[in-house]
């Protein structure tokens, strides 16, 4: 992050089951006035959202400092020119997954997420699926080995959550750790 300029993560989400993590993280983002965001959002990944939370994803859009279309080749996004601070796809799917993990980058997601890494910058996966077959081990150890960060919804039960919320906010709290962005979500571990 540049001194005195916001830091600016783009945020994915795809067709996989889990788009309470992204709203959640969103939801997050935009009230840290220090944090921009970029969104782009696969045209599955808006038919969970509405199927899962209800909303359109206009609302999640809503969200977002700028929103990118998925074809938008042209999007400021897709050029390593453009500062940018890092990248989640928040559910990903193994589709994009495996397209990332091989380089194909046939939509305005994937060529944000090959920029991230030609960039140097950290990406941050989300992916959700259960259980894992072995192309898909092989595809997520192809990533790790890239650099990527490979973050499952896998919540902890130490501190005692009530809700779906407080295990959604485990997740979203690991992410923001990655990014060092300071929250209060979920408490750190303490011996008891």
């Amino acid at each position: 992050m540049i001194s005195g300029m916001k830091m600016r993560l783009i945020i994915g989400i795809t067709g996989a089951s889990g788009a309470i993590y992204a709203k959640r993280l969103l939801e997050v983002l935009h009230d840290a006035s220090d944090v921009s965001v970029d969104l782009v959002i696969t045209p599955y990944g808006r038919y969970i959202i509405e199927y899962e939370l209800g909303i359109a994803s206009t609302e999640l859009e809503k969200l977002a400092t700028r929103v990118w279309d998925i074809n938008d080749m042209a999007a400021d996004i897709a050029s390593g020119s453009q500062p940018s601070d890092g990248m989640v796809i928040i559910p990903c799917t193994m589709n994009t997954l495996a397209k990332l993990a091989h380089g194909i980058a046939d939509n305005l997601l994937l060529r944000a997420s090959d920029v991230i890494l030609k960039n140097g910058k950290k990406l941050v996966i989300v992916p959700r699926e259960s259980p894992l077959n072995e192309t898909h081990l092989e595809n997520l150890l192809r990533l790790k080995q890239k650099g990527v960060t490979i973050l499952p919804p896998s919540p902890a039960f130490y501190h005692h959550p009530e809700s779906v919320t407080e295990l959604v906010d485990f997740i979203v709290a690991l992410i923001l750790d990655q990014f060092n962005l300071p929250h209060a979500l979920v408490p750190g571990w303490k011996k008891p």
